[in-house]
């Protein structure tokens, strides 16, 4: 779920982190950072994260009857 805290630490969605790029986060403690690094004081900040898309379904296992009343 988006607001569990047991996520994994990630600098793109902490709190004391803000991305200046696409492949950089500045940091308040650590300076210029990837998203993907991690330190100790990770703090969790849910309105960073981006959730990952749900999975379409193909279609292919739909069939006419599906769709009648």
């Amino acid at each position: 779920m988006l607001f569990r805290n047991d996520h994994e630490p990630s600098c793109s969605y902490c709190a004391n982190g803000a991305p200046v790029d696409e492949e950089n986060i500045i940091c308040v403690k650590k300076g210029i950072v990837k998203p993907w690094g991690k330190c100790r004081r990770f703090s969790y900040d849910p309105l960073k994260r981006v959730p990952e898309a749900p999975e379409l379904p193909s279609g292919k296992e739909l069939r006419e009857e599906d769709f009648q009343l």
